[in-house]
């Protein structure tokens, strides 16, 4: 009995015929709800259309500024902060809408819509993000610091702007891109549930409106091409882009599925891909 007595006890666990459970790191942070699948479906990890739309633009940009050699230090903080904010605003989007999100076909499998995560987790995931590109801006000039509160204002509001805007659209399109086409997919569940969206407003006219954004965009390229002197190279990626727009356009003037409707707005990645090799190979022939 003495020897018992005397025993290790730390060998009396190890001895233990219960098995051993470790836990992952995620799980300390904020419960089962936060692991590494969760966190990835949060910020669309699996789907990056929304991260190249936002990139593409801002390598536009970036070419144009550089006159085709854009610093690479200032590019990969430009690449680095689009997918953080990206990660950051479907997050916070997410948050505002997990309500209503179970509401929609669409959406009712996000973790935070389906409960495979609570809100708490999602809020550090945010803070997280929001953490890391605030360090990214700061490597930046100061007016740039400057703005950075606006466009983070944006991406918070434009979750709100639909609950109470007509066109919330206008909002998203500040904050990070225009996506009447991208709203059709989901017409029928926001009427349902009463929610605004550009496709609600307006409803036939869409077409109308969708070719009237994109024509306009292609005017502004244009005059962009003209007043930084952009070669001949920059014109015919243009041309294309529009005769993409204009095909786009006449094809939502009939009634689209949800799955077509997604379709057409992943083609903005290639056209977004297209303008960016325009503008580099007219910014470095002229």
């Amino acid at each position: 009995m003495q020897g018992n007595r005397n025993e290790n006890p730390h060998r009396r666990r190890l001895d233990t015929p219960q098995p051993i459970r470790y836990r992952s790191p995620m799980a300390a942070l904020g419960g089962p709800s936060l692991s590494w699948s969760n966190v990835a479906d949060l910020i669309r990890l699996r789907n990056q259309t929304g991260s190249l739309l936002l990139l593409f633009p801002t390598l536009w940009a970036l070419v144009l500024a550089g006159d085709g050699h854009p610093p690479l230090p200032l590019t990969a903080i430009f690449v680095a902060g689009v997918f953080v904010m990206r990660s950051a605003g479907v997050t916070i989007n997410d948050l505002w809408d997990r309500d209503l999100d179970r509401r929609v076909h669409r959406t009712r499998e996000r973790p935070l819509a389906s409960g495979r995560m609570q809100p708490g987790a999602a809020v550090a995931v945010f803070l997280a993000l929001i953490g890391i590109a605030a360090s990214l801006v700061f490597l930046l000039n100061p007016f740039t610091i400057a703005l950075s509160p606006i466009a983070l204002l944006l991406a918070v509001l434009y979750p709100l702007a639909k609950r109470v805007l007509p066109l919330p659209q206008a909002i998203l399109g500040a904050a990070f891109g225009y996506d009447t086409i991208y709203s059709l997919q989901d017409l029928d569940d926001d009427q349902r549930i009463d929610v605004h969206s550009a496709a609600l407003l307006f409803g036939t006219w869409a077409w109308v409106a969708v070719g009237s954004a994109l024509s306009s965009m292609v005017a502004v390229l244009g005059l962009v091409g003209l007043a930084t002197g952009l070669a001949w190279p920059f014109y015919v990626t243009l041309l294309l882009t529009g005769v993409l727009f204009a095909w786009q356009a006449r094809r939502i003037k009939h009634p689209v599925a949800p799955a077509q409707a997604f379709a057409l707005f992943k083609q903005h990645v290639w056209a977004g891909a297209l303008i960016l090799l325009g503008i580099w190979s007219g910014a470095l022939l002229r």
